[in-house]
C-alpha cells in the first residue's frame, strides 16, 4: 500500500515476528518498512514523526519525535530513502497510520506528508 502527498510517496511492508512475540503474555511483536520517494523537483529533509498506533481492543499510542530510526534524512529528487522499525501491540491484530513533516531546502517551507494506514495482523488470524 501507498499514498502520494505533495509528491512524497510513501509505501509500507509489514512484517510478524513471532521470534519477538510472546503470546501468552498477549505481546505481539511487528516490523514494518518505510519507503519514502521523493518525486518533487527539490530535495526535501524528514524533520518529525507523529504515529497513532491502535489495538484491535480499542487502544490508541501516538507517538512522535524527531526523524526516523534516529535521523533526519535528506532525500534528493527521484531518490528515495527506507528503513525498517517496529510496534509491539497487545493484541494480534492492529493498525498504524500517521504524518511526517517535510522540509523543502529550496524554500525552507515545511509540508505535512500522510502515512498510509496499515494493518498488522498475526497469521493465523487471516485463516
Amino acid at each position: 500500500m501507498f499514498k502520494i502527498t505533495e509528491g512524497i510517496k510513501v509505501s509500507v511492508e509489514t512484517f510478524y515476528q513471532p521470534d519477538y512475540s510472546n503470546i501468552i503474555n498477549n505481546e505481539f511483536m511487528f516490523a514494518y518498512k518505510i519507503t519514502i520517494e521523493n518525486n518533487n523537483a527539490f530535495p526535501v529533509k524528514l524533520l518529525r514523526r507523529h504515529w497513532h498506533i491502535y489495538d484491535s481492543n480499542g487502544t490508541l499510542k501516538e507517538v512522535e519525535g524527531e526523524g526516523v530510526v534516529g535521523v533526519q534524512p535528506h532525500i534528493n529528487p527521484t531518490e528515495f530513502y527506507q528503513y525498517i522499525s517496529g510496534c509491539n501491540l497487545r493484541t494480534e491484530m492492529g493498525k498504524m497510520n500517521g504524518s511526517y513533516l517535510m522540509l523543502n531546502l529550496n524554500t525552507k517551507k515545511t509540508f505535512d506528508v500522510t502515512i498510509p494506514s496499515f494493518n498488522m495482523v498475526v497469521p493465523y488470524k487471516l485463516n
